[in-house]
């Protein structure tokens, strides 16, 4: 760990070690966005970080965004899958111990913060109690839905290391009120839990021409099911005969590819849709700035960083009810919320949005105006001071 450094101060800062299995590699600038960007702005309010983003040796090595905070990569030993997660953290914290250690002895640090239960909290909480130093977690969703994607003993496993974390961190952050629930819910004793909302570079994401460009439905996220890309593609076959020359862009990767591919060319639709691909962050943020209507029907969100994106470059966002971004979202008034699967609602919210260039207009003006009074990043890194001060105390 030798390139990682805490920051030089006049006088002491609190000092955070930040565990992360996500963060901007140099093949993708996307990747755990959330967690580098807040990093440098935490610098105003005296906290000095040395950020360790973590890999299984399974996976290919990853090298560091050199445009992000400086960050050392630790790989550890894992058995691969579903199977190997509830032992990670055991198999990450034998990987760390000695390293943070020496660390702990050169340069004290006061707090440890792990993004996810599994691997990272769990090798927070162990490192926690051999140094002495308080520990935090912070939920961003999958992570708290363990029984959703896997059942039985290997769901059981994880939920109960899980559970152990929630429990014996200082403080456990959740994305949104709808993982906080979650949280609580599966939690046998009460966790302390505090709810800081992700946030956006509103500067990267900036408003651009209104309306200067042809209709263009924009997504952006993973292709896996629950992101709703099929809904959309249906969608846009009933909406296309009132609209002729509008477009869609899809912007992301995954399993699904293939098959949605397949779909647009059995719906004959194939020529009005654009599979970009992952993108980087300015080609996202440009991709928001052209498009007309921002749409990602997914029905398991525990945020959404993409709505807050959407929303910051002055575009109305589509998104499903009961997810963590309806806590943000006002409904016709600075986005729009369907029910999950929704063909009809989104055929309607499609249309009623390209019809309106008016409304579209006093959406994404609201939009923006609630990214800069809530969700700016200088907002969560306040939050996040605030949660760190606590913890240190």
């Amino acid at each position: 760990m030798a390139e990682c450094r805490f920051g030089e101060k006049t006088h002491p800062a609190i000092r955070v070690l930040t565990l992360t299995p996500f963060f901007p590699t140099s093949s993708d600038d996307a990747e755990g966005c959330f967690i580098a960007e807040p990093l440098r702005e935490l610098e105003r309010f005296d906290f000095s970080s040395c950020v360790v983003a973590v890999q299984p040796l399974h996976r290919s090595n990853a090298r560091l965004n050199t445009g992000t905070p400086a960050a050392t990569w630790i790989r550890y030993a894992s058995i691969p899958g579903a199977i190997g997660l509830a032992s990670a953290g055991r198999f990450l914290y034998a990987s760390l111990i000695s390293k943070v250690r020496k660390l702990h002895r050169s340069q004290p640090i006061d707090l440890i913060h792990a993004h996810a239960a599994l691997p990272c909290g769990h090798a927070a909480m162990l490192l926690s109690r051999e140094l002495e130093i308080p520990f935090v977690v912070t939920v961003h969703g999958l992570d708290a839905f363990f029984d959703n994607h896997v059942r039985g003993y290997l769901s059981v496993r994880r939920s109960r290391v899980a559970q152990s974390v929630y429990r014996l961190a200082s403080r456990v952050i959740c994305i949104s009120g709808k993982v906080a629930n979650k949280v609580v819910d599966n939690t046998a004793a009460p966790s302390n839990t505090r709810v800081i909302y992700n946030s956006v570079d509103a500067k990267i994401f900036s408003p651009g021409p209104i309306d200067a460009l042809p209709d263009t439905i924009l997504s952006v996220g993973n292709l896996i099911p629950i992101k709703g890309h099929e809904l959309l593609l249906r969608a846009l076959m009933h909406v296309l005969p009132s609209h002729p020359n509008l477009s869609c862009e899809i912007i992301g990767d995954g399993r699904e590819r293939n098959r949605l591919l397949e779909l647009a060319r059995d719906f004959n639709i194939d020529d009005r849709v654009h599979f970009l691909g992952r993108q980087s962050r300015k080609q996202v943020a440009d991709a928001m700035r052209r498009c007309t209507v921002f749409a990602l029907p997914s029905r398991y969100e525990g945020l959404g960083c993409v709505y807050l994106e959407a929303m910051a470059t002055g575009k109305p966002a589509i998104a499903c009810r009961g997810q963590g971004i309806d806590e943000i979202i006002r409904h016709g008034r600075n986005g729009w919320l369907i029910d999950p699967d929704s063909l009809p609602e989104l055929i309607a919210a499609l249309t009623t949005l390209l019809d309106n260039i008016q409304l579209r207009r006093e959406i994404g003006e609201d939009a923006r105006r609630t990214v800069l009074d809530r969700f700016t990043l200088s907002h969560q890194a306040s939050e996040l001071a605030a949660v760190y001060r606590e913890c240190v105390a």
